[in-house]
């Protein structure tokens, strides 16, 4: 061969080499790897050339491994391949990391999402029942791997920690993260949101949340489906949460309300449900999955057992979105919660919306309501479809920036039978309230007593969510005996009810453990009755003018059905009936449905909203009643912060729906340091200037000798248009002067 020859092949040989090594880095993807090497990734030609990340990487503590997926936008042609808005998706008890099976996540990946998942601890790979880091490495791999029953600190914390390392590998946008899931996962993105750009620590205390390499995170947007707020009232709720206030803790805002009565059928089958495929501690107190199934299952009376209280602090402190500190505003959130739920009901979702729309008017958040969730839900197609374009229309402008900003709003489908039927709606209004402009009343009944052991177990069958789980299931229309039964004939054509049916009685029981189970039916005209909305009451010690709630429902009467109300001593078996349960007798009984109709309306049978904290009127005399012919008193609450200057406090406080009036009182555990009155008129925010007390005095001097810039204190706020007084949590800034 001559030396041109070689030369030639050789020259050859070198373009063809320098071409490889320029071409080369554009046909691999630019996230081969992610979580420093631990997750592989791969297009999915079948999938449009997304590419699923998917693998087991280290979280927060070093020890324990997640499971996860990361679904990344096809690689562009051109341009830069990342940052990504992230949303995180989470699954619901008893699931696992979410993937391209999901439509959603393809669907995000295409539009330029990086959609981030993964199996919570205890669940899945992540140390789930048949994971095999747990099977062959349980002293290391999965040592704190268990089920922390979705606990701020751990499982939450791991998906902050998760998502910020792909902020640091260039995948996401620190402040562009979006959260949403069903169920378990609606409780993580309710957290998540909460927390916004905090993390709690193992220890409790609230941190900035940053990734590893020092950026700064932040929650841009969340759409939690179906969650709870307050995991302890969604599955033994007391009867202390009430749409109409603006705060609901579960203890009430005296904090007299006592333990509740369990939804007996969903934590059997829950508690089931874990043990069979997850991890469940045997040996942290904190997470004591078994040993607080047990105590919830001994029954009453549950204040007499010291670890009662300890389960309730471990619940809300480190479980419940309600509870984590809310001084500062959450990011924003579109809440969907069901109608037909009777395991994370509507009222979850309003009882935090109350709240965050009373402390952050301007903060955006808003309400989707309809027939999803839970069994009894029909979760109809259309109605997802719809929620669905809300969904991505939240999530486009708060990550994306794109499209109009979404209106804080409330908005409702009904529940309507047979599920083949099509939901009414949507209704919209500017918030809650406004959803129900009337109001129809039932009143004017003779005391009834409810006989411990009364009600047809065979009804109770058929309105269970796990035995039967049907919306439209039907049941004998007659009275039982020993149940206390209210009717109302449906006039034509009849009315959709918007809202919290809400009764005020007085209740006269001899037991403060016994339970009240509240059905409101609609009774057909074949006889056969239908479940509308249900509650559960721990009574007490009964008293007067008793208000209590059953949960929400959006639903129609047709004209010429009989609106039923039945009152019994337990809703088995949904519901745990009591151990100590004894008669209660029922007298001056109103109910209240809020209504979609205007007032006026069914010949007047429609009336404006009343006050549920007022009885019916005096009998023989409808005008006669305890606020006839008064203005109805507006309702204030705190805004903006609380400034302590040497000698004073200085807050807001804002007025709405009639004037206000009443006394704001702040202290640190039980030590006073200021007081005062107010009188606000409507739509007024004025500033308040409240002295500090000798001892209020002091603590601020030495708290700020101490270097410190803020107090934690307590507020009480007892307004004459509240039942009880409102108790917040708030950070006191302290200044050098007043």
């Amino acid at each position: 061969m001559s030396i041109e020859r070689v030369r030639w092949l050789l020259g050859g040989l070198a373009a063809a080499l320098l071409l490889a090594l320029t071409v080369a880095p554009a046909a691999q993807a630019a996230f081969p790897t992610l979580y420093d090497g631990d997750v592989p990734c791969a297009e999915q030609p079948s999938n449009g050339n997304v590419r699923l990340c998917a693998g087991k990487t280290t979280t927060w503590d070093h020890v324990t491994k997640i499971d996860l997926n990361v679904v990344l936008p096809p690689q562009p042609s051109g341009g830069a391949d990342g940052p990504y808005p992230v949303i995180g998706v989470f699954h619901g008890w008893g699931g696992s990391k979410i993937g391209l099976d999901d439509a959603r996540v393809q669907k995000w990946a295409e539009a330029g999402y990086a959609v981030f998942s993964m199996s919570d601890r205890g669940w899945g790979n992540s140390c789930g029942g048949s994971d095999p880091d747990r099977i062959l490495k349980a002293a290391t791999a999965c040592k704190e791997g268990f089920n922390h029953l979705m606990d701020d600190r751990y499982e939450v914390h791991d998906a902050q920690y998760l998502i910020s390392v792909l902020a640091d590998e260039g995948v996401a946008e620190p402040k562009k993260i979006g959260a949403t899931g069903v169920s378990y996962g609606g409780g993580m993105s309710m957290a998540l949101a909460t927390l916004r750009n905090r993390t709690m620590l193992p220890d409790g205390s609230l941190v900035p949340w940053k990734s590893p390499g020092g950026k700064e995170m932040e929650l841009a947007a969340a759409v939690p489906q179906w969650p709870w707020t307050d995991l302890a009232y969604s599955l033994m709720p007391n009867g202390s949460t009430l749409d109409f206030v603006t705060d609901s803790p579960y203890k009430g805002p005296e904090s007299k309300a006592r333990i509740g009565i369990e939804k007996a059928s969903f934590v059997t089958g829950l508690y089931g449900t874990g043990l069979a495929t997850s991890n469940y501690s045997l040996t942290d107190k904190e997470a004591d999955l078994n040993g607080w199934y047990t105590l919830i299952n001994s029954g009453e009376p549950y204040e007499s057992k010291p670890q009662t209280q300890e389960i309730l602090d471990q619940i809300t402190t480190y479980h419940s979105s309600y509870y984590i500190d809310h001084s500062r505003p959450p990011a924003p959130l579109l809440i969907q919660n069901g109608w037909n739920d009777d395991l994370f009901p509507v009222d979850e979702a309003v009882r935090y919306y109350n709240r965050t729309r009373a402390q952050y008017p301007g903060d955006p958040i808003s309400l989707f309501l309809m027939d999803d969730g839970h069994a009894r839900s029909q979760n109809k197609a259309a109605d997802e479809a719809l929620f669905l374009q809300r969904e991505n229309a939240w999530f486009d402008h708060y990550l994306k920036g794109t499209g109009p900003e979404p209106s804080s709003s409330a908005e409702a489908l009904t529940t309507t039978c047979p599920k083949e039927s099509a939901s009414e709606g949507p209704y919209k209004a500017a918030d809650w309230q406004s959803l129900s402009p009337g109001e129809i009343h039932l009143d004017g009944v003779p005391a009834q007593t409810i006989v411990p052991g009364a009600g047809d177990p065979s009804i109770g069958k058929a309105f269970d969510p796990i035995a039967t789980g049907d919306a439209c299931a039907t049941a004998s229309g007659a009275d039982q005996t020993g149940v206390a039964n209210y009717r109302l004939p449906v006039p034509a054509p009849g009315f959709t009810l918007l809202g919290s049916p809400t009764i005020t009685a007085d209740l006269a029981t001899t037991k403060v453990d016994s339970e009240l189970a509240a059905r409101l039916l609609d009774v057909l005209p074949s006889g056969e009755e239908r479940l509308v909305a249900r509650g559960l009451l721990r009574p007490g010690s009964g008293g007067s003018g008793v208000v209590f709630q059953l949960h929400p429902q959006g639903y129609r009467f047709a004209g010429g059905d009989t609106l039923k109300l039945e009152l019994l001593p337990s809703d088995a078996p949904y519901a745990r009936p009591s151990n100590l349960q004894t008669p209660i007798t029922v007298s001056n009984l109103r109910l209240r449905l809020p209504v979609l109709e205007q007032p006026g309306s069914l010949g007047g049978l429609v009336e404006a909203p009343s006050d549920p904290r007022v009885g019916p009127p005096a009998a023989g005399n409808p005008g006669s009643g305890p606020t006839a012919g008064a203005a109805k008193p507006g309702v204030a609450f705190l805004v903006r912060r609380l400034v302590a200057g040497r000698k004073a406090v200085t807050l807001r406080l804002r007025c709405r729906g009639g004037d206000c009036s009443g006394r704001v009182r702040l202290a640190v555990k039980k030590r006073k340091l200021a007081s005062g009155t107010y009188s606000i008129a409507n739509g007024k925010t004025p500033k308040l200037r409240l002295r500090l007390t000798k001892a209020g005095r002091k603590l601020v001097a030495a708290r700020r000798l101490a270097g410190s810039k803020a107090l934690p204190v307590k507020v009480q706020l007892r307004d004459a248009g509240q039942p009880a007084p409102q108790k917040l949590s708030r950070r006191l800034r302290l200044r050098g002067h007043s």
